[in-house]
């Protein structure tokens, strides 16, 4: 048996570059200095996180630590690089030995040594999500499917399944159940392509991104030598962000520092936020069982905020069972309470937003160091219009613009042609939705179309349309004139029922239903409203599609209820997309492009706001089903995901925090009276200082007095 012989550190006195003491706060100072073994740093929001991880490895270096031995594992490259960019302006060593990066981007470095030991190449290619959606569809048909003559996943949902499951370690079954139901009884085939589409990587010498993890932990599991070896290596392991690892990053760390154990985690367990993206939350929570001798350090002299806006974080923070308790303390001078503003509807929040933008830009503060933050972005839509409106640039950093998602243009298309049949865009977008119908086919159908539309209508399609117009007078000024009334048309349904015959034998029965989901959007005898149509579409047949063709399906279902919600407030169909058409154009206008000179507002939703801050911070549409979120409600672990979502939103602020809801919204036609979030209830009422707009409602000395116990009877209601 070998034996285990434990190497102390040099004795003697040290000569230190750096005055950590002078540098450092007391908190930072003794989690930098920690002695080796098992730790976690509790580092809360605005605490000097970065700086604390960077110090620690300043501090392992000039005692002696090579910089060779110490790993820093991070959520980006560029975090990793910034931070050994800092250690080397503090101790101007060469740290090129230093292994630091992502996860993904060691488990490469790792892989392209050994790949060999687990049947791959060294040299293997990384395919790109595109590629490896194209081998994955290779492996369709090889299981003996014909995803042409059944209605079956599409290659990038099976993709995000098998993600998903090697990501959060559940069995593929297990992600079915609880995530794609309506494709339990695929399991079978589905892990059989899952096998096919390993094969298939393993003989075109291919690995993708989740094997980036999943061959770096196997590797490390059945191959003790090379497990020994990097255990050698890294003496000291140091991670960032920790409460945002999964399960395949845990146990590769808990390996890694599996001899040594000298394993630093840094986060904030108040701030995980991902678990929509595979984070497991219990992996920073439950540190301290799988080391019971791990040293746990709290960061909490908070030097960001204002002590208001930090009493109200605490405050918010607390309601959260599964924590480890921090209190942040302020370093700052004292400022103004954070203001609970209390909105008619979305349009008076905007308004709201729009003027307070505008007054603290004439008090000096620049329109980038404000920002608007949401739970989703649909909730800034009135706000966007109100911004354009009044002139005042802003930046949208949500990710892909909601109008100009594929899920929310299907949608339309089907409102689009069912309020014009000459709309062609719409029909060939609709008619390529259908199993075995491309461009081609769709054009072929449109033509069709045309000859079966002209020989039933009056008016046929292609003729040219004559629209009223304003005229301009010799003076240049525009007469007004009536606007065109809607006049009854021809019913769509029976022309495309028409069809039947022209579509592939594969796309008659999608065709049927297809035509079915027409005629009864266009029944005058239901009279449907624009947000009732949306959601006839979806049920009637546009579910089952989601399902099976997009990732992230109960998300884009969520959100189709939110663009429903938002139709609701139009008279008619065509106001609705009028107002879409408008917004789709507003959006690719205003979200230009970073790095330009141009000073701007800037729109985020909370999640990607996380790390930034900024002077003053509106947080909109704070009311239960939006900010919760109406699935969040009734879940535990989840409900409390949304309060750190919040916990992190109040955070972003430095100097002002505006905490915003509004008390009606359309719902089904007809307004409704919304809850305050939840969130604004947990928080104590000395802590907030109501902002009454002028002509809103008076609440006497409890802004959220008449919300509290809506269950009362309707005479209750301030309206």
């Amino acid at each position: 048996m070998p034996r285990d012989y434990q190497l102390q550190p040099t004795s003697g006195s040290v000569s230190l570059r750096i005055n950590y003491a002078g540098e450092l706060n007391a908190q930072q100072l003794a989690a930098v200095t920690a002695s080796p073994g098992p730790t976690l740093v509790l580092a809360g929001a605005g605490a000097g996180k970065t700086r604390t991880l960077t110090y620690r490895v300043a501090w392992l270096l000039e005692h002696g630590v090579p910089a060779e031995r110490i790993l820093l594992l991070t959520f980006t490259n560029k975090s990793a690089r910034e931070m050994m960019e800092r250690v080397n302006g503090l101790i101007g060593e060469d740290l090129s030995r230093l292994w630091g990066g992502t996860f993904h981007s060691v488990g490469l470095r790792i892989l392209r040594r050994h790949a060999d030991r687990i049947g791959f190449p060294n040299g293997f290619t990384v395919a790109d999500r595109e590629d490896a959606k194209d081998l994955l569809a290779a492996c369709i048909p090889e299981a003996g499917v014909d995803p042409k003559a059944t209605r079956f996943p599409k290659p990038e949902v099976i993709a995000e399944i098998y993600s998903q499951a090697l990501n959060t370690g559940r069995t593929l079954r297990e992600v079915l159940e609880t995530d794609h139901s309506s494709f339990v009884e695929l399991a079978d085939t589905l892990i059989d392509i899952q096998k096919r589409f390993a094969a298939r990587k393993r003989a075109a010498g291919l690995l993708d991104f989740d094997d980036l993890l999943v061959l770096w932990l196997r590797l490390l599991q059945d191959h003790a030598d090379l497990r020994e070896w990097y255990q050698r290596r890294f003496q000291h392991v140091l991670v960032d962000e920790y409460q945002d690892t999964n399960v395949l990053q845990a146990t590769l760390l808990d390996l890694l520092a599996g001899t040594h154990r000298n394993l630093m985690a840094v986060g904030d367990d108040a701030q995980s936020i991902y678990s929509w993206r595979g984070a497991n939350f219990a992996n920073i929570l439950e540190f301290p069982r799988r080391y019971a001798d791990a040293q746990v350090f709290r960061i909490e002299t908070n030097y960001r905020s204002t002590p208001e806006i930090l009493a109200l974080a605490n405050a918010a923070i607390s309601g959260n069972v599964r924590q480890f308790p921090k209190v942040l303390q302020a370093v700052r001078k004292p400022g103004s309470k954070p203001a609970l503003v209390v909105c008619n509807d979305a349009s008076e929040q905007a308004t709201f937003i729009a003027q307070r933008v505008l007054e603290l830009r004439d008090e000096g503060r620049p329109l980038d160091d404000i920002c608007i933050l949401y739970r989703s972005h649909f909730h800034a839509l009135e706000l966007q219009l109100e911004l354009t409106r009044r002139n005042i640039p802003f930046l949208i950093t949500s990710g892909i613009r909601f109008f100009e998602q594929a899920h929310i243009k299907d949608v339309a298309a089907y409102l689009k042609f069912l309020t014009n049949p000459r709309d062609e865009l719409a029909f060939k977008r609709l008619a390529r939705m259908l199993p075995g119908i491309g461009g081609k086919g769709a054009e072929k159908l449109w033509e069709r179309f045309i000859t079966e539309w002209n020989s039933r209508c009056g008016e046929p399609i292609g003729d040219a349309l004559v629209v009223r117009a304003p005229v301009s007078d010799l003076d240049g000024e525009l007469e007004e004139v009536s606007p065109v009334p809607e006049g009854p048309r021809m019913p769509v349904a029976p022309v495309m029922a028409a069809l039947q015959s022209a579509v592939p034998k594969r796309a008659v029965v999608a065709w049927a239903q297809f035509t079915a989901t027409l005629a009864q959007g266009e029944d005058p005898s239901r009279a449907m409203s624009p947000a009732d149509l949306i959601r006839h579409v979806v049920e009637a047949s546009y579910k089952e599609y989601v399902e099976a063709n997009y990732d992230r399906a109960p998300r884009r279902l969520e959100e189709l209820e939110q663009l429903a919600l938002y139709a609701a407030q139009f008279q008619s169909v065509s106001d609705f997309l009028s107002q879409l058409a408008l917004q789709t154009n507003l959006e690719a206008d205003e979200s230009a492009k970073e790095g330009d000179d141009e000073e701007r507002l800037r729109l985020s939703t909370v999640h990607q706001a996380k790390g930034l801050e900024f002077g003053a911070v509106f947080v909109i549409m704070l009311s239960d089903g939006c900010f919760p979120t109406q699935r969040a409600v009734d879940a535990a672990d989840a409900l409390e995901e949304e309060r750190r979502l919040f916990y992190v939103a109040a955070t972003r602020g430095k100097d002002e925090l505006y905490l915003l809801y509004p008390l009606m919204r359309m719902f089904q036609g007809s307004l409704a009276l919304q809850s305050p979030s939840r969130f604004l209830q947990e928080i104590p009422e000395e802590l907030m200082e109501e902002w009454r707009l002028r002509g809103a409602p008076a609440w006497g000395n409890d802004p959220l007095g008449p919300l509290r116990g809506l269950e009362g009877d309707a005479g209750d209601s301030p309206f």
